[in-house]
């Protein structure tokens, strides 16, 4: 039964890893329909997002202490019924201030699920960092079919249907969580299935005092590119995508879901070499590809957003291991709300950075310079971390 609980905790975790991402980026293609539907500019609809962005981090706070006080999965089957509705009713709206309030609802959903479902999550595998690349292969096809899905469903129904599609497949997944966990299929893990040795409290406060600002940064990067890649590519790669908002979904897609797959090598190495170097790395080579997606114009411009989006995917594995390692089982929930306050809280700052460089230029080369500057102060901070490698038989690399 622990083994059916565990596939499950996974099967579970994943999809809600990839309706969240899905969810929290769809809206940037919705956005280029409403643009002419509605006959507002693109840099004020982006803005509806502000609150709902700014919610999925502060909200994660309060759903951590919940998942640890409470119930995991219970907070999960939330997640999935709340967010379902959410997004039924922002395609019933109509007008931007309901807009706002239906977008608000979404990011308060969403926030339930990085610290509970990660936290789950880790309780639950032995091979965490291959349990966590594949559960960072689905948010990854979330944000990379959120721009398909939306096209689809704004090319050939409407952008409504782009919102109350998903919604509704999202509370129907809910829905087989409930009936689940009446029937004893998921039960709640309290305990790791793979512990490791206590860190020292020094260990510790340095870790954190690093993760505080790399995990923003993270964050700021991750929110920003979101906010700005489809819009640059339909300033950009006009021609290469056709008119329509198909194309630049389908562009958007193929950058996240080709960058996604990278965190099967990401939670390879995570299990396998120390995690300070692996971390380290992703931030290093960001720097000049944020510099690069600054200046390019043509069509090497995706091969370089899938780079940022490959190196992003890559560090989380080590990232979330990291943050376990050096957290109480009982406080992990809690720990990973930590996280994604900042993560998540700093989309918001990024979103209103976006629009306003582009309000003020029609482009975002600064916005990527910034990014890259940002990269390189994280680079820094990441030195600092203690050189761990992974517990048992996974710290070995494989002969």
């Amino acid at each position: 039964m622990k083994a059916q609980s565990a596939r499950l905790a996974l099967l579970f975790s994943c999809l809600g890893h990839a309706y969240m991402h899905l969810f929290t980026a769809f809206y940037f293609v919705i956005a280029l329909s409403l643009e002419s539907d509605w006959g507002v500019p693109n840099h004020e609809l982006v803005k509806l997002w502000a609150l709902g962005s700014l919610l999925v981090g502060l909200a994660a706070l309060p759903a951590g202490w919940l998942g640890d006080r409470w119930s995991a999965p219970g907070m999960m089957a939330v997640f999935f019924i709340g967010l379902g509705i959410s997004g039924i009713a922002c395609g019933l709206v109509s007008s931007t201030t309901a807009l706002m309030l239906g977008l608000a609802a979404v990011g308060l959903f969403s926030a339930i699920y990085h610290p509970v479902g990660i936290a789950w999550l880790v309780r639950s595998a032995r091979a965490r960092g291959m349990a966590l690349a594949i559960n960072g292969i689905f948010g990854s096809l979330g944000v990379a079919s959120a721009g398909l899905v939306a096209g689809v469903l704004i090319d050939a129904v409407s952008w409504r249907a782009a919102f109350i599609v998903p919604g509704a497949v999202c509370l129907v997944t809910g829905v087989a969580l409930v009936v689940a966990l009446r029937l004893g299929w998921v039960e709640e893990v309290t305990e790791d299935r793979a512990p490791e040795p206590a860190p020292s409290r020094g260990d510790m406060v340095r870790v954190y005092a690093i993760l505080l600002m790399t995990m923003a940064v993270m964050g700021l990067m991750f929110h920003g590119t979101q906010a700005s890649l489809p819009k640059v590519f339909d300033l950009r790669l006009r021609d290469l995508t056709g008119e329509g908002a198909m194309g630049i979904g389908a562009l958007v897609a193929l950058v996240y879901a080709a960058g996604g797959l990278m965190q099967l090598v990401g939670g390879w190495l995570a299990d396998r070499f120390p995690l300070k170097p692996v971390y380290l790395g992703a931030f290093v080579l960001q720097v000049p590809v944020m510099a690069l997606i600054a200046t390019t114009g043509n069509v090497t411009l995706i091969g370089l957003s899938i780079m940022t989006v490959v190196l992003s995917s890559a560090a989380l594995p080590a990232e979330n291991m990291l943050l376990a390692r050096y957290t109480p089982s009982r406080h992990r929930s809690l720990a990973f709300g930590v996280k994604f306050v900042l993560a998540f809280s700093i989309a918001n700052p990024a979103i209103l950075l976006a629009s306003w460089v582009e309000g003020r230029s029609g482009e975002f080369t600064e916005f990527y310079f910034i990014l890259a500057a940002i990269a390189a102060v994280a680079a820094l901070a990441a030195s600092f971390l203690p050189f761990a490698r992974p517990v048992g038989q996974a710290a070995v690399p494989a002969e």
